[in-house]
């Protein structure tokens, strides 16, 4: 048994340079894992900066130096942020408390409308059985009207986190700032720390970076368009809290496979109570399955087209297992993480010098 765990691990362990990757993906992770809600404002920072230097790059290549390339996507990028948070935050807060204030009305009359299902289909549901049905939800969703009502009216309980948020929105800028500007700088003292032979690591980090850069444009595109066409969609149907769902549904596509599916509830919920099941709710259900065959079908191969190779299994577990760990950002970098792993086991040293991969792409 030792023998064969011995060749084992000198198969792969052999090269040194496979053992710092090793090392610094071990101290990677744990220094996430451990710190990660610590580090949220730099990790965002990170996120953002590797963002605008797509721009900053694109104005170098029309002719503009770096500092005044970044100095203009820097003052972009603060007016974006400040009518999120001044124009588009408010809204969706208020029209979130708006539905939440107004859910035990609609629970009420969806109720009226579920106690008429014993009548129609009396070999499925039982009078006893809904009403048991009705009275354990009931408080729940009493629970969910004061929590909208709350969040609506801005208590001053609430101040702690919105201190907590306002030195986010003040470090963050200010950290993407200094990352811009001293970027080359930052790079070199970071290649400091890392051994003179790291022909492996290069590999991996190209690999990897040319797919985290494919895949976090992509996906913010994405985001953009999806919420934007649903949006204009919700408003010309009619539907009540269209901003609210819409960006919802936009922000549905970070989850593959099973976002669109959870983020049809709510909308399908919404249009039920203000419509009930007529032509109307029809119209919407067909138009928000179009949108979402047009996402899946066209817009995400047209996005994607090279920049994720997995295995659909690959990807739903790394959703499930990184969004556990690390809830929004776990979910938003499940795919690139997962490409991380198998860039990793591809350029991965063996004594034969083969790359294998472990899992192929589907197709």
């Amino acid at each position: 048994m030792f023998h064969v765990i011995r060749n084992w691990f000198k198969l792969h362990f052999s090269d040194p340079e496979a053992s710092v990757l090793i090392l610094l993906l071990i101290f990677g992770f744990l220094l996430i894992w451990l710190t990660g809600v610590l580090l949220a404002p730099v990790l965002a920072a990170l996120v953002i900066t590797f963002l605008l230097e797509v721009l900053v790059s694109g104005l170098k290549r029309v002719g503009l130096s770096r500092t005044p390339a970044f100095l203009l996507v820097y003052l972009i990028f603060i007016a974006l942020l400040a009518t999120v948070i001044f124009v588009v935050l408010p809204l969706l807060i208020h029209q979130f408390g708006q539905l939440a204030s107004e859910a035990p009305r609609m629970i009420d009359h969806g109720r009226k409308w579920l106690l008429l299902l014993p009548e129609r289909f009396p070999q499925y549901i039982s009078a006893a059985e809904l009403q048991s049905l009705l009275s354990e939800t009931r408080i729940g969703l009493e629970q969910l009207g004061n929590f909208g009502r709350t969040l609506f009216n801005f208590s001053v309980a609430s101040l702690p986190s919105v201190v907590v948020w306002l030195v986010y929105l003040i470090l963050v800028p200010l950290l993407i700032f200094f990352f811009m500007k001293d970027r080359d700088r930052l790079i070199h003292w970071l290649a400091g720390y890392l051994p003179v032979k790291r022909g492996l690591l290069q590999r991996v980090w190209q690999e990897v970076h040319w797919q985290l850069g494919n895949y976090v444009k992509g996906k913010v595109a994405e985001i953009i368009i999806v919420g934007f066409v649903s949006y204009i969609a919700f408003i010309v149907l009619g539907l009540n809290y269209a901003f609210l769902l819409a960006a919802l549904v936009g922000f549905s596509v970070l989850i593959p496979y099973i976002g669109a599916a959870v983020v049809t509830i709510p909308v399908a919920v919404v249009a039920f109570f203000q419509w009930g099941v007529g032509e109307q709710f029809l119209y919407l259900i067909v138009v928000y399955a179009v949108i979402q065959a047009l996402d899946g079908n066209v817009l995400v191969p047209l996005l994607f087209s090279e920049a994720v190779n997995l295995h659909p299994v690959a990807i739903i577990v790394a959703v499930l297992l990184f969004g556990g760990l690390w809830g929004f950002w776990g979910l938003f970098f499940a795919i690139p993480l997962a490409t991380l792993i198998k860039a990793v086991l591809a350029a991965w040293p063996t004594q034969k010098g083969n790359k294998e991969q472990v899992m192929p792409p589907a197709g």
